[in-house]
């Protein structure tokens, strides 16, 4: 193997190993109990190893029983899963539209990157923006460099959290790696107007990142495993969604009598 292919199988590796759902949350200076064998620590280790790159299998975990023993409610219902904690719920489109989609999402992981340039901009035009779904983004970061740009993208101004979830998922390359670069994470921060100095103070916000570590805990609780994770009403689904299969779905859901009434067909 090349040199150049040995660089390229590392990061693929990398980037498929920020999709799994096995490393303790770890944003700023907090992190939960660890997972599959990873340690403990805060997002700037000075002495710790770099951890495994492995790939790691988000879907392979068995229902019900995530490495760790946490609790999971084997069938959340409407009310559990809408739940929220200290921070604000992250939507867009109507707040009483008759279906409701969440996901799930790593900051470092391929797929959501790929389901934001693919599948999102049809949602949003088919079904968001014409009152059918409302979709929330929570955040579920996965390893101490996604769980730092997640804190920079809540230390932005909410209207401009969108843009900026959309610039680190299509930007992976220029910031994503196995150690934390808080450098190239503010990079792309600052393309939406945050300062060094407001950067700095969120990483530092125990308040911020208390509500951070709740959304991901939540998820876990949840039956989240790894990203993207989706929400469907209460259903869990636990794999990539094309737009096709997204669509389906959607559709046998507003054919619902439940969305049905929502949207006022008889």
């Amino acid at each position: 193997m090349t040199v150049r292919g040995a660089l390229l199988t590392a990061v693929a590796a990398l980037l498929l190993a920020a999709c799994g759902g096995g490393s303790p949350l770890t944003v700023g200076n907090m992190s939960s109990e660890p997972q599959t064998g990873e340690p403990k620590g805060g997002a700037y280790p000075s002495s710790e190893k770099p951890a495994s790159i492995a790939e790691s299998n988000p879907f392979a975990l068995p229902s019900g029983q995530p490495s760790g023993g946490r609790e999971v409610i084997p069938n959340p219902s409407r009310a559990e899963v809408m739940q929220t904690g200290p921070v604000a719920e992250m939507s867009w489109g109507r707040a009483d539209a008759p279906v409701t989609l969440i996901k799930y999402a790593s900051l470092t992981c391929p797929y959501c990157k790929l389901f934001h340039a693919t599948v999102f901009p049809e949602l949003k035009r088919t079904y968001i923006d014409t009152g059918k779904v409302r979709f929330i983004i929570r955040e579920f970061p996965i390893g101490k460099t996604s769980g730092n740009a997640t804190i920079a993208l809540r230390c932005a101004p909410p209207e401009k959290y969108l843009d900026l979830y959309g610039r680190f998922l299509s930007q992976q390359a220029s910031w994503v790696s196995q150690e934390v670069r808080l450098d190239p994470i503010y990079a792309v921060a600052k393309q939406v107007g945050l300062s060094r100095e407001r950067f700095d103070s969120c990483l530092k916000d125990e308040k911020l990142i208390d509500g951070l570590k709740w959304v991901k805990d939540r998820g876990r609780t949840l039956g989240v495993i790894g990203t993207p994770n989706f929400f469907l009403q209460n259903k869990l689904v636990k794999k990539v969604l094309t737009w096709p299969e997204l669509r389906d779905t959607i559709e046998a859901e507003l054919a619902s009598p439940v969305a049905a009434a929502g949207t006022g067909k008889s």
